[in-house]
């Protein structure tokens, strides 16, 4: 999570979005920065919300603009399958080396989901079931768009470098489980399809 306090701007680094690359370039232009725990790194909307928020719009006696990133709720979790393919990881339990990906999204589809494939949701994170989401989301596969509005925002030229990117890995998913998916988590796919629809609009 990045604070740009004169810009009165909040980046919450949604998992799986370049977060990693994103806050390498635009740390030295935060006036606060959490990259650590990771529990603190990837503050939800609704923990901005509630403990942050508060802080800061009573320090600046100012609303922030809040933005985040948001990935194509399918190649997100591949991502986070192939995060959890490398095999030097202190947490075997989560490891997804000898797992295929079809076994992965079963995993995430049942409840409780093994530890493997307990990953969260993107629209639980950007959008929650109580309380203000963010304000203003981006398209992970048009990151493009959100360096040009922060390059506006923050009056600086950034360039992101590549950090933390995933091993290759192979994909492939049953039709069956992919409709199932789309059919459970459907409010992650609705919530990506705004974003294409705001885009072509």
């Amino acid at each position: 999570m990045l604070v740009f306090w004169k810009q009165r701007l909040v980046y919450l680094a949604t998992p799986k979005t370049g977060s990693t690359a994103i806050e390498a370039a635009l740390e030295p232009l935060a006036s606060v920065v959490i990259q650590r725990p990771p529990e603190l790194k990837h503050t939800s909307a609704f923990r901005y919300w509630r403990y942050l928020a508060p802080y800061l719009e009573k320090a600046a006696d100012e609303d922030f603009l809040v933005v985040a990133v948001m990935r194509e709720p399918l190649d997100w979790l591949g991502s986070w399958y192939r995060y959890r393919q490398r095999v030097n990881g202190s947490r075997p339990e989560r490891s997804t080396v000898g797992i295929t990906f079809n076994s992965f999204v079963e995993g995430y589809l049942s409840e409780p989901q093994p530890e493997f494939a307990n990953v969260g949701r993107q629209s639980r994170f950007l959008v929650p079931d109580k309380g203000p989401g963010v304000d203003r989301l981006f398209r992970y596969d048009d990151m493009g768009s959100f360096v040009a509005f922060l390059e506006d925002r923050l009056d600086c030229e950034i360039s992101l470098p590549r950090l933390n990117v995933s091993p290759e890995g192979q994909l492939d998913l049953a039709p069956d489980l992919e409709a199932r998916l789309r059919a459970d988590y459907w409010r992650d796919f609705a919530l990506y399809e705004t974003l294409k629809a705001d885009a072509a609009g």
